[in-house]
């Protein structure tokens, strides 16, 4: 039978979702652990690719199971199986022809940075420390011009293949974190956004461009005129990793439910 799991995992220690020749990455971890549980090979396919060192809060993935678990076993059995940093929340039954990856409408992504003088020893693992102060108006004035329908080939990693550049993003938002009132404003910035689907190091590329216009070097209509010119040369830096969180996939109704 195929299940429908929602995993999460802290990417500290792995060289992303994806299975690697040289180095472990999550989908590994996760195969030989249901092997185990199981006895026998298992396949398990994710919704899309986290770069190492990237989060998830809830990666998708399906896998084909020899036989069925009560739903409270399995997920008790596996995580006991799996590292502490890796965790299966839910698994529901789903049709045998789904697809995580192909049958996902929207998938949503957050990057963190912590933005005070001095870092956070306990948010370093999960965001960018950036010391200059940064414009979050700008900013959020800046990632409004990414919704829409686009050629993203600029904010694209250097050697990537794919058969189109082109991108749905539903919605892209920078803003401060919650304070309580009466409080100064938490340091911690978060930037979400929502499409179709991801190119490799898109998100990274479009907060590395954000923070180029929080800086005061770009204004935030630059933006549109990096999307329009497709130069990759002419976007921000690659924002490091350890900011980014895979928090979502959904799908369909009836696709997640197997009918």
């Amino acid at each position: 039978m195929r299940l429908l799991l929602t995993i999460q995992y802290l990417g500290t220690r792995y060289a992303g979702w994806q299975w690697q020749a040289n180095a472990v990455g999550v989908q590994q971890v996760v195969s030989e652990a249901l092997e185990t549980m199981f006895g026998a090979p298992v396949k398990i396919e994710g919704a899309g690719r986290t770069d190492s060192g990237v989060h998830a809060l809830a990666q998708r993935a399906h896998a084909d199971v020899p036989f069925d678990i009560p739903n409270r076993g399995f997920l008790l059995g596996i995580n006991n199986l799996l590292p502490h940093d890796i965790r299966i929340t839910a698994a529901e039954p789903v049709a045998d022809d789904f697809h995580a990856r192909f049958a996902a409408k929207r998938k949503t992504y957050a990057y963190r940075i912590w933005n005070a003088p001095v870092a956070d020893p306990f948010e370093r693992r999960y965001a960018w420390h950036i010391h200059d102060p940064i414009d979050v108006d700008a900013m959020h004035a800046a990632a409004a011009m990414f919704e829409g329908r686009h050629d993203f080939v600029a904010f694209q990693a250097a050697g990537s293949s794919v058969a189109t550049t082109e991108r749905e993003v539903f919605e892209s938002v920078f803003h401060t974190s919650d304070a309580a009132p009466g409080t100064s404003p938490s340091p911690l910035l978060c930037y979400e956004i929502s499409g179709t689907g991801f190119l490799r190091h898109m998100v990274r590329i479009i907060v590395g461009s954000l923070v180029e216009v929080g800086r005061g070097r770009q204004p935030a209509a630059w933006i549109s005129g990096v999307i329009a010119a497709r130069d990759r040369t002419m976007a921000g830096p690659t924002a490091p990793p350890q900011g980014l969180f895979l928090v979502g996939v959904e799908y369909g109704g009836a696709l997640a439910a197997g009918s």
